[in-house]
C-alpha cells in the first residue's frame, strides 16, 4: 500500500503483518537501545489540525526512534489560519519532498484528499468522523498481547458511537478478524446505519455486556455535537457510564479499554480505570508507540519496493 489512510483496505493477512512487526517494536522500545535506522534519511512532517496528546506524541517518539528527520508543524500557527487553503498547503509542503505525512484533521475525507495531492506516503492520525487506523491497530495488539488472541471475542464498543472515527475502525478492523462486536449506547449516539455494519446494538449496557471479553469505551465527543445528544452527564454516566455493576455482567477477566482522553465520572469510573487487573488503558498507550513504528515502516518498505532506487 502507498498510504495508509483506513482499516478498510486491509487484509486480515495485512493487520497480523502490521501486529506481528509492531510486537518486535515493543521489545525495542522496552530495551535501553531504543532506535533503529529503519527510517534513517527520511522526513516525516506531522501535521495536526486538532488537539492531540496521545496520537501526536507517539507519532513524533515513533519517527524519532525509527531515525527520521521529524519536523512537527504547529497548524494553528501556519498559514492555513491567513486563508490559505489545505491543497496548497499540501502542495507546499510537497515541493519541499517529504517522505511520509502524518495527518490529523476534523473533516471526514481530508486526510484522503491529501494524499491524491502529494509525492510522499500518508499516514490518517484521524479525519472527523470517518477512520483512526492506527487507534484500532494499537487496540487490536493490546487484545492479542493480554488475551493471546485477536479472533472468537465478543467485544463491546460503548458510548458515543456517532461521532467516533475510533469505533468505526475498531468495527471494521474486529470484524474482519473474526470477532463479534456489539454496539452500546443510547439512539441518540449510535448512528441510524450502524445495523449494517454487521454488528449487534444494544441500548442497555446490561444485555450489551453480558458475557463479553472485551470492554471499550469511548470519550462522550462534545466538540462534535451540534445539540442535545444526552439529558446530562449525571444521567449519562448512570446508564452508560462503565462502573462495577455493570463491568460485573462482562466474564471475570473482561479487560476495559478506552483511547483517551478519559471523562472520569462520565464514561467510566475512576477505579476501574486504574484497576491493573482489567484495565489496559495505559497499555494501549505504550502500544500505540510500537504500532506507528510499524506502520510508517511498512509504508517505507512498500514504496522502496515499487520505485526501486527512487526515494520520493
Amino acid at each position: 500500500m502507498r498510504h495508509l489512510l483506513g482499516i478498510e483496505p486491509l487484509s486480515p493477512a495485512d493487520i497480523t503483518a502490521i501486529l506481528d512487526l509492531s510486537d518486535s517494536y515493543v521489545k525495542l522500545n522496552r530495551s535501553n537501545q531504543k532506535h533503529t535506522n529503519a527510517l534513517a534519511g527520511l522526513t516525516q512532517v506531522n501535521m495536526f489540525f486538532e488537539n492531540s496528546t496521545r496520537t501526536q506524541a507517539s507519532f513524533e517518539l515513533a519517527g524519532k526512534r525509527l531515525g527520521a528527520d521529524v519536523m512537527s508543524m504547529a497548524m494553528q500557527a501556519s498559514s492555513i489560519k491567513k486563508g490559505e487553503t489545505l491543497i496548497d498547503t499540501a502542495l507546499t509542503l510537497n515541493a519541499m519532498h517529504p517522505d511520509l505525512l502524518i495527518v490529523r484533521h476534523p473533516h471526514s475525507g481530508a486526510v484522503d484528499l491529501l494524499a491524491e495531492k502529494v509525492n510522499c506516503a500518508v499516514l490518517n492520525a484521524g479525519d472527523g468522523r470517518h477512520e483512526h487506523p492506527t487507534q484500532a491497530l494499537l487496540d487490536a495488539l493490546t487484545i492479542r498481547r493480554r488475551l493471546g488472541q485477536l479472533s472468537g471475542l465478543k467485544v463491546a464498543i460503548c458510548g458515543d458511537i456517532a461521532h467516533s472515527r475510533v469505533a468505526r475502525s475498531n468495527v471494521q478492523l474486529l470484524t474482519k478478524m473474526g470477532n463479534e462486536v456489539r454496539l452500546i449506547g443510547p439512539p441518540t449516539l449510535v448512528p441510524s446505519g450502524a445495523a449494517d455494519w454487521d454488528v449487534s446494538v444494544h441500548g442497555d449496557m446490561a444485555e450489551g455486556l453480558a458475557g463479553v471479553d472485551v470492554v471499550m469505551m469511548l470519550r462522550l465527543q462534545r466538540e462534535r455535537m451540534d445539540g442535545g445528544f444526552i439529558p446530562s452527564e449525571r444521567e449519562y454516566y448512570h446508564r452508560f457510564g462503565l462502573d462495577a455493576e455493570k463491568l460485573s455482567h462482562a466474564k471475570e477477566d473482561a479487560i476495559v479499554m478506552h483511547p483517551g482522553p478519559m471523562n472520569r465520572g462520565v464514561e467510566i469510573d475512576g477505579e476501574i480505570a486504574d484497576d491493573i487487573n482489567r484495565s489496559v488503558i495505559q497499555e494501549q498507550v505504550e502500544m500505540g508507540v510500537a504500532v506507528r513504528m510499524a506502520a510508517m515502516d511498512l509504508l517505507m518498505q512498500n514504496r522502496r519496493e515499487t520505485k526501486p532506487g527512487v526515494m520520493l
